[in-house]
Protein backbone atom coordinates (compact mmCIF):
# COMPACT_ATOMS: atom_id res chain seq x y z
CA UNK A 1 0.00 0.00 0.00
CA UNK A 2 1.15 3.52 -0.76
CA UNK A 3 0.20 6.77 0.93
CA UNK A 4 -0.09 9.86 -1.25
CA UNK A 5 -0.68 13.04 0.77
CA UNK A 6 -3.79 12.13 2.80
CA UNK A 7 -4.80 9.17 0.62
CA UNK A 8 -3.91 5.47 0.83
CA UNK A 9 -3.91 3.29 -2.29
CA UNK A 10 -3.81 -0.51 -2.57
CA UNK A 11 -1.88 -1.63 -5.64
CA UNK A 12 -2.17 -5.04 -7.28
CA UNK A 13 1.32 -6.58 -7.61
CA UNK A 14 0.66 -9.76 -9.59
CA UNK A 15 2.29 -8.44 -12.78
CA UNK A 16 5.63 -6.72 -13.21
CA UNK A 17 4.45 -4.37 -15.94
CA UNK A 18 0.77 -3.77 -15.13
CA UNK A 19 -0.70 -2.09 -12.06
CA UNK A 20 -4.21 -1.41 -10.81
CA UNK A 21 -4.67 0.74 -7.70
CA UNK A 22 -7.74 1.21 -5.52
CA UNK A 23 -8.23 4.05 -3.08
CA UNK A 24 -8.45 2.66 0.45
CA UNK A 25 -10.66 4.18 3.12
CA UNK A 26 -9.17 2.17 5.97
CA UNK A 27 -6.98 -0.85 6.71
CA UNK A 28 -8.78 -3.47 8.78
CA UNK A 29 -6.17 -6.22 8.95
CA UNK A 30 -2.49 -6.49 8.04
CA UNK A 31 -0.58 -9.52 9.25
CA UNK A 32 2.05 -12.03 8.22
CA UNK A 33 1.01 -15.61 9.02
CA UNK A 34 3.33 -18.61 8.94
CA UNK A 35 2.66 -18.93 5.21
CA UNK A 36 1.34 -15.66 3.74
CA UNK A 37 0.87 -11.91 4.14
CA UNK A 38 -2.85 -11.22 4.66
CA UNK A 39 -4.40 -7.78 4.21
CA UNK A 40 -8.02 -6.64 4.39
CA UNK A 41 -8.98 -3.08 3.51
CA UNK A 42 -12.18 -1.19 2.85
CA UNK A 43 -12.81 0.90 -0.24
CA UNK A 44 -15.83 2.93 -1.24
CA UNK A 45 -16.16 1.22 -4.63
CA UNK A 46 -15.33 -2.41 -3.82
CA UNK A 47 -16.19 -2.75 -0.14
CA UNK A 48 -13.89 -5.03 1.80
CA UNK A 49 -10.94 -6.33 -0.22
CA UNK A 50 -8.71 -9.27 0.64
CA UNK A 51 -5.14 -9.66 -0.64
CA UNK A 52 -2.55 -12.41 -0.20
CA UNK A 53 1.08 -11.43 -0.66
CA UNK A 54 -0.01 -8.28 -2.47
CA UNK A 55 -2.31 -10.05 -4.93
CA UNK A 56 -6.05 -9.35 -4.86
CA UNK A 57 -8.00 -12.49 -3.97
CA UNK A 58 -11.49 -11.05 -3.75
CA UNK A 59 -13.63 -8.01 -3.09
CA UNK A 60 -17.05 -8.07 -1.53
CA UNK A 61 -18.39 -6.07 -4.49
CA UNK A 62 -17.75 -8.76 -7.09
CA UNK A 63 -16.82 -12.02 -5.31
CA UNK A 64 -20.20 -13.45 -6.32
CA UNK A 65 -19.05 -13.81 -9.92
CA UNK A 66 -16.07 -15.98 -9.07
CA UNK A 67 -17.69 -18.12 -6.38
CA UNK A 68 -20.99 -18.69 -8.20
CA UNK A 69 -19.20 -19.87 -11.32
CA UNK A 70 -16.84 -22.15 -9.41
CA UNK A 71 -19.71 -23.75 -7.49
CA UNK A 72 -22.82 -23.90 -9.64
CA UNK A 73 -21.40 -24.83 -13.05
CA UNK A 74 -19.93 -28.20 -12.00
CA UNK A 75 -22.63 -29.06 -9.46
CA UNK A 76 -25.53 -28.38 -11.82
CA UNK A 77 -23.73 -30.01 -14.75
CA UNK A 78 -23.15 -33.15 -12.68
CA UNK A 79 -26.74 -33.26 -11.52
CA UNK A 80 -26.23 -35.67 -8.61
CA UNK A 81 -23.26 -34.29 -6.67
CA UNK A 82 -23.39 -35.29 -3.01
CA UNK A 83 -19.77 -35.13 -1.90
CA UNK A 84 -17.77 -32.00 -2.76
CA UNK A 85 -14.06 -31.41 -2.25
CA UNK A 86 -12.45 -27.97 -2.13
CA UNK A 87 -8.70 -27.37 -2.25
CA UNK A 88 -8.04 -23.90 -0.83
CA UNK A 89 -11.12 -21.79 -0.31
CA UNK A 90 -10.27 -20.78 3.24
CA UNK A 91 -12.05 -17.45 2.87
CA UNK A 92 -15.37 -19.33 2.87
CA UNK A 93 -16.93 -17.77 -0.21
CA UNK A 94 -16.95 -20.96 -2.26
CA UNK A 95 -18.24 -23.27 0.45
CA UNK A 96 -21.06 -20.80 1.18
CA UNK A 97 -22.19 -21.13 -2.45
CA UNK A 98 -21.79 -24.91 -2.49
CA UNK A 99 -23.94 -25.30 0.62
CA UNK A 100 -26.85 -23.59 -1.13
CA UNK A 101 -27.37 -26.95 -2.80
CA UNK A 102 -29.39 -28.87 -0.23
CA UNK A 103 -28.60 -32.11 -2.09
CA UNK A 104 -24.93 -31.74 -1.10
CA UNK A 105 -24.30 -34.03 1.87
CA UNK A 106 -20.62 -33.36 2.61
CA UNK A 107 -18.03 -30.70 1.83
CA UNK A 108 -14.36 -31.22 2.66
CA UNK A 109 -12.08 -28.17 2.56
CA UNK A 110 -8.31 -28.72 2.39
CA UNK A 111 -6.82 -25.38 3.44
CA UNK A 112 -3.11 -24.75 3.97
CA UNK A 113 -3.34 -21.81 6.33
CA UNK A 114 -5.55 -21.82 9.43
CA UNK A 115 -4.92 -18.08 9.65
CA UNK A 116 -6.93 -17.53 6.48
CA UNK A 117 -10.01 -19.16 8.00
CA UNK A 118 -9.63 -17.35 11.31
CA UNK A 119 -9.26 -13.94 9.74
CA UNK A 120 -12.11 -14.57 7.26
CA UNK A 121 -14.49 -15.40 10.08
CA UNK A 122 -13.60 -12.10 11.74
CA UNK A 123 -13.07 -9.68 8.88
CA UNK A 124 -15.17 -11.18 6.06
CA UNK A 125 -18.19 -12.60 7.91
CA UNK A 126 -20.58 -11.70 5.08
CA UNK A 127 -18.56 -13.91 2.74
CA UNK A 128 -18.87 -17.28 4.48
CA UNK A 129 -22.10 -16.45 6.38
CA UNK A 130 -21.46 -19.15 8.97
CA UNK A 131 -20.65 -21.82 6.40
CA UNK A 132 -17.73 -23.22 8.40
CA UNK A 133 -20.16 -24.11 11.19
CA UNK A 134 -22.45 -26.15 8.93
CA UNK A 135 -22.40 -29.82 10.05
CA UNK A 136 -21.84 -30.90 6.46
CA UNK A 137 -18.43 -29.15 6.39
CA UNK A 138 -15.10 -30.66 7.39
CA UNK A 139 -11.92 -28.57 7.32
CA UNK A 140 -8.61 -30.40 6.83
CA UNK A 141 -5.64 -28.17 7.58
CA UNK A 142 -2.55 -28.84 5.51
CA UNK A 143 -1.12 -28.78 2.03
CA UNK A 144 -3.75 -29.38 -0.65
CA UNK A 145 -1.34 -31.37 -2.79
CA UNK A 146 -0.69 -33.73 0.10
CA UNK A 147 -4.42 -34.02 0.75
CA UNK A 148 -5.34 -35.25 -2.73
CA UNK A 149 -2.31 -37.55 -2.71
CA UNK A 150 -3.24 -39.30 0.53
CA UNK A 151 -6.96 -39.00 1.33
CA UNK A 152 -9.27 -42.00 1.15
CA UNK A 153 -12.24 -39.75 0.37
CA UNK A 154 -13.82 -39.65 -3.07
CA UNK A 155 -15.73 -36.72 -4.54
CA UNK A 156 -18.36 -36.08 -7.17
CA UNK A 157 -16.96 -32.58 -7.73
CA UNK A 158 -13.51 -31.31 -6.76
CA UNK A 159 -12.88 -27.56 -6.98
CA UNK A 160 -9.37 -26.11 -6.75
CA UNK A 161 -9.86 -22.58 -5.39
CA UNK A 162 -6.18 -21.74 -5.40
CA UNK A 163 -3.96 -18.71 -5.67
CA UNK A 164 -1.82 -18.32 -8.78
CA UNK A 165 1.20 -20.63 -9.21
CA UNK A 166 3.40 -18.50 -6.97
CA UNK A 167 4.83 -19.54 -3.61
CA UNK A 168 2.66 -22.13 -1.82
CA UNK A 169 0.21 -22.17 -4.73
CA UNK A 170 2.80 -23.54 -7.18
CA UNK A 171 2.30 -27.09 -5.90
CA UNK A 172 -1.31 -26.97 -7.15
CA UNK A 173 -0.30 -26.61 -10.81
CA UNK A 174 1.80 -29.75 -11.35
CA UNK A 175 1.02 -32.93 -13.31
CA UNK A 176 1.25 -34.94 -10.09
CA UNK A 177 -1.32 -32.74 -8.41
CA UNK A 178 -3.81 -33.01 -11.26
CA UNK A 179 -3.31 -36.78 -11.44
CA UNK A 180 -4.12 -37.02 -7.73
CA UNK A 181 -7.17 -34.81 -8.25
CA UNK A 182 -8.46 -37.37 -10.71
CA UNK A 183 -7.61 -40.15 -8.26
CA UNK A 184 -10.02 -38.75 -5.67
CA UNK A 185 -12.96 -38.32 -8.07
CA UNK A 186 -15.79 -40.80 -8.36
CA UNK A 187 -16.22 -42.15 -11.91
CA UNK A 188 -17.83 -39.41 -13.96
CA UNK A 189 -16.80 -36.75 -11.44
CA UNK A 190 -15.78 -33.22 -12.35
CA UNK A 191 -12.59 -31.30 -11.63
CA UNK A 192 -12.75 -27.48 -11.79
CA UNK A 193 -9.71 -25.26 -11.28
CA UNK A 194 -8.84 -21.59 -11.03
CA UNK A 195 -6.66 -20.84 -14.04
CA UNK A 196 -6.07 -17.11 -14.05
CA UNK A 197 -6.74 -14.44 -16.64
CA UNK A 198 -5.76 -15.80 -20.09
CA UNK A 199 -5.06 -12.36 -21.57
CA UNK A 200 -2.17 -11.87 -19.14
CA UNK A 201 -1.53 -15.47 -18.03
CA UNK A 202 -1.82 -17.65 -21.14
CA UNK A 203 0.99 -19.95 -20.00
CA UNK A 204 -0.88 -20.80 -16.80
CA UNK A 205 -3.98 -21.88 -18.73
CA UNK A 206 -2.05 -23.73 -21.44
CA UNK A 207 0.04 -25.68 -18.94
CA UNK A 208 -2.96 -26.69 -16.85
CA UNK A 209 -4.96 -27.65 -19.92
CA UNK A 210 -2.09 -29.83 -21.13
CA UNK A 211 -1.95 -31.69 -17.82
CA UNK A 212 -5.74 -31.95 -17.41
CA UNK A 213 -6.17 -32.95 -21.06
CA UNK A 214 -3.76 -35.81 -20.58
CA UNK A 215 -5.91 -37.20 -17.78
CA UNK A 216 -9.54 -36.64 -18.73
CA UNK A 217 -11.63 -37.53 -21.77
CA UNK A 218 -13.12 -34.02 -21.76
CA UNK A 219 -10.85 -31.10 -20.88
CA UNK A 220 -11.44 -27.42 -21.57
CA UNK A 221 -12.20 -24.25 -19.66
CA UNK A 222 -15.14 -21.96 -19.11
CA UNK A 223 -15.18 -18.25 -18.33
CA UNK A 224 -16.41 -15.59 -15.93
CA UNK A 225 -15.82 -11.84 -15.94
CA UNK A 226 -14.59 -10.60 -12.53
CA UNK A 227 -14.08 -6.80 -12.61
CA UNK A 228 -11.25 -6.64 -10.06
CA UNK A 229 -9.15 -9.37 -11.72
CA UNK A 230 -6.95 -7.34 -14.04
CA UNK A 231 -7.17 -8.42 -17.67
CA UNK A 232 -10.76 -9.43 -18.32
CA UNK A 233 -12.08 -13.00 -18.42
CA UNK A 234 -11.15 -15.42 -15.64
CA UNK A 235 -10.63 -19.01 -16.83
CA UNK A 236 -11.91 -22.03 -14.92
CA UNK A 237 -10.33 -25.33 -15.93
CA UNK A 238 -12.70 -28.24 -16.53
CA UNK A 239 -11.92 -31.95 -16.58
CA UNK A 240 -14.19 -35.01 -16.57
CA UNK A 241 -14.42 -38.40 -18.22
CA UNK A 242 -18.13 -37.88 -18.87
CA UNK A 243 -18.14 -35.56 -21.89
CA UNK A 244 -21.95 -35.30 -21.75
CA UNK A 245 -21.72 -33.15 -18.62
CA UNK A 246 -20.43 -30.18 -20.61
CA UNK A 247 -23.35 -30.34 -23.02
CA UNK A 248 -26.27 -30.89 -20.66
CA UNK A 249 -29.30 -29.36 -22.42
CA UNK A 250 -30.34 -25.89 -21.30
CA UNK A 251 -33.78 -27.15 -20.34
CA UNK A 252 -32.19 -29.63 -17.92
CA UNK A 253 -29.92 -27.00 -16.38
CA UNK A 254 -32.95 -24.73 -15.95
CA UNK A 255 -34.85 -27.54 -14.25
CA UNK A 256 -31.96 -28.29 -11.87
CA UNK A 257 -31.44 -24.60 -11.14
CA UNK A 258 -35.11 -24.17 -10.28
CA UNK A 259 -35.20 -27.28 -8.12
CA UNK A 260 -32.16 -26.04 -6.19
CA UNK A 261 -33.92 -22.76 -5.43
CA UNK A 262 -30.75 -20.78 -6.02
CA UNK A 263 -30.67 -17.00 -5.68
CA UNK A 264 -27.75 -15.85 -7.84
CA UNK A 265 -26.41 -12.51 -9.01
CA UNK A 266 -24.20 -13.65 -11.90
CA UNK A 267 -24.87 -17.29 -12.73
CA UNK A 268 -27.88 -18.19 -14.87
CA UNK A 269 -28.66 -21.43 -16.73
CA UNK A 270 -28.23 -19.56 -20.00
CA UNK A 271 -24.84 -18.26 -18.91
CA UNK A 272 -23.89 -21.77 -17.80
CA UNK A 273 -23.96 -23.05 -21.36
CA UNK A 274 -22.57 -19.87 -22.86
CA UNK A 275 -19.55 -19.80 -20.52
CA UNK A 276 -18.05 -22.74 -22.42
CA UNK A 277 -18.11 -20.74 -25.70
CA UNK A 278 -14.54 -19.42 -25.82
CA UNK A 279 -13.29 -16.28 -27.56
CA UNK A 280 -10.87 -17.25 -30.33
CA UNK A 281 -7.71 -16.23 -28.48
CA UNK A 282 -8.65 -18.34 -25.45
CA UNK A 283 -9.80 -21.25 -27.59
CA UNK A 284 -6.43 -21.11 -29.34
CA UNK A 285 -4.66 -21.49 -25.97
CA UNK A 286 -6.74 -24.57 -25.20
CA UNK A 287 -6.05 -26.01 -28.65
CA UNK A 288 -2.31 -25.40 -28.24
CA UNK A 289 -2.42 -27.47 -25.09
CA UNK A 290 -4.00 -30.35 -27.01
CA UNK A 291 -1.37 -30.31 -29.74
Amino acid sequence: MKTESDETWLTETLYDDVRMSVKVDRVLFDSQTEHQHLVVVESDRFGRMFTLDGVTQLTMADEFVYHEMLAHVPILAHGAARNIGIVGGGDGGLVEEVLKHTTVERVTIAELDAGVIDFARTYLPDLSRGAFDDPRVEVVLGDGADFVATTDQRFDVLVVDSTDPIGPGAALFTPEFYANCKRVLHPGGVLVTQNGVPFFQPEELETSMRFIGGLFADATCYLGAVPTYVGGFMAFGWGTDDAALRTVPLATIRERFGAAGLDTRYYTPELHNASFALPRFIGDIVEMARA
